[in-house]
């Protein structure tokens, strides 16, 4: 039987890649998202790639959601080897003296207790997995607190870095690994309205990144996979920097 990755966010951009990848390395990968459509059609398209792949559609931030929902997966295969809690993102701006409290808890929701939700529903399978895994989403906002009006969700990046840690000590003695990655700038659906509407701010941000490039989502797969490998089986509590050296701040 093969190996069960559960990647969190995976109808699109980075995380549809992760999907694939682990798929092509071959798992059968388990994708969530909240449109049903897309996600359907991205099991086909990994179908036609000899990918065994399924969809679930389902909130991260809501806490029953995701058990029920881990609970069907683990259930079904028996296991879950690899959890990548990729879902996330900047849920729009606001400066602290504007923030409301609604989009306070909003943002940390949807990155940092997606995590402890997603977690703590798979443990139980991932203990009967092989050389298991979880695989979190910081970013270089984890470490300068975020631009201007991003502060709050370099808060709850910042929490990602630190429940990585935590989990990987508290993991350990079952043999779970806890690892994180920290993309840089990745051309991504995520960037697509500056893109479209500043093309030369967009094009501009290579210019600080070491290796004069912006990264794909495929730079962000392989290392996942390398995460999610038995090449990685003494990596725990670390967090992976995939920017082109962006985080040098040239």
């Amino acid at each position: 039987m093969n190996k069960v990755a559960v990647i969190t966010g995976a109808t699109g951009g980075i995380g549809f890649q992760v999907a694939k990848r682990l798929g092509k390395d071959g798992y059968t990968v388990v994708l969530n998202g909240i449109e049903d459509e897309i996600g359907a059609k991205r099991v086909e398209e990994l179908a036609k790639e000899g990918i065994n792949a399924e969809y679930y559609g389902f909130d991260v931030t809501n806490d029953e959601a995701v058990s029920a929902n881990i609970k069907k997966i683990g259930e079904k295969y028996g296991r879950i080897d690899v959890l990548v809690n990729n879902a996330g993102g900047l849920g729009g701006r606001s400066r602290f003296e504007e923030m409301s409290t609604e989009f306070y808890r909003k943002v940390m929701a949807l990155n940092l207790d997606s995590v402890f939700f997603a977690s703590r529903s798979a443990i139980p399978y991932l203990k009967k997995g092989e050389n298991s895994s979880i695989i979190n989403f910081t970013s270089n906002a984890a470490w300068t607190a975020g631009g201007p009006g991003a502060g709050i969700y370099g808060t709850s990046k910042a929490g990602v870095h630190s429940i990585t840690r935590a989990l990987a000590k508290d993991l350990a003695e079952y043999g779970i690994r806890v690892n994180a990655v920290s993309p840089g700038t990745i051309d991504t659906p995520f960037h697509a309205q500056i893109k479209s509407t500043k093309p030369e701010v967009f094009a501009s941000w290579k210019n600080n990144i070491l290796l004069g490039r912006l990264g794909q989502p495929e730079d962000v797969a392989s290392v996942i996979s390398f995460l999610a490998s038995n090449d990685a089986s003494f990596i725990t509590a670390e967090t992976i920097q995939i920017g082109g050296g962006q985080a040098l701040g040239i």
